[in-house]
């Protein structure tokens, strides 16, 4: 874990990484794999010590404007935060399924999407730093579930 936030450590050279913000780190490191929203950021910190939720709202922010985290809106009124790809030293993007029952989000690295983005840049002579893909839909457990009623 220490060896992680030091190499996230430069992100800070005009800001000190106080405790909390160490903490909401932390919290993010420990959970790669999720998106979490402030409100899931403030639970599993004040399970490890008490911080406030304006705090968190303030940390969050911070951290993406650093460039640590990156915002997904879902459509769903909450803003979620993964840790950017770029420091995890993973591939740009990842894609996302949203199922629109029960809120289930499932991530989708798929090559077909780097050879479409090659083809977006040449195409239209543009040069691609960044995209964002959403699928929305139904995933297999609401979709089986529906049927059987």
């Amino acid at each position: 874990m220490k060896k992680n936030i030091s190499k996230l450590e430069s992100h800070f050279k005009h800001y000190r990484l106080t405790p909390q913000r160490r903490l909401v780190l932390e919290v993010f490191l420990e959970n790669k794999e999720k998106h979490l929203s402030a409100e899931d950021v403030y639970q599993l910190s004040r399970q490890k010590e008490e911080i406030g939720l304006a705090t968190i709202y303030r940390t969050l922010d911070l951290f993406e404007e650093l460039g640590l985290l990156t915002k997904i809106n879902f459509g769903d009124g909450r803003s979620r935060y993964e840790l950017a790809q770029d420091n995890l030293n993973e591939p740009h993007n990842h894609h996302h399924l949203i199922c629109i029952n029960c809120g289930r989000i499932l991530e989708v690295e798929e090559e077909l999407f780097h050879k479409l983005e090659e083809i977006v840049e040449r195409k239209h002579e543009f040069s691609i730093v960044d995209h964002n893909l959403q699928f929305f839909g139904y995933c297999n457990r609401c979709h089986y579930a529906s049927k059987d009623l």
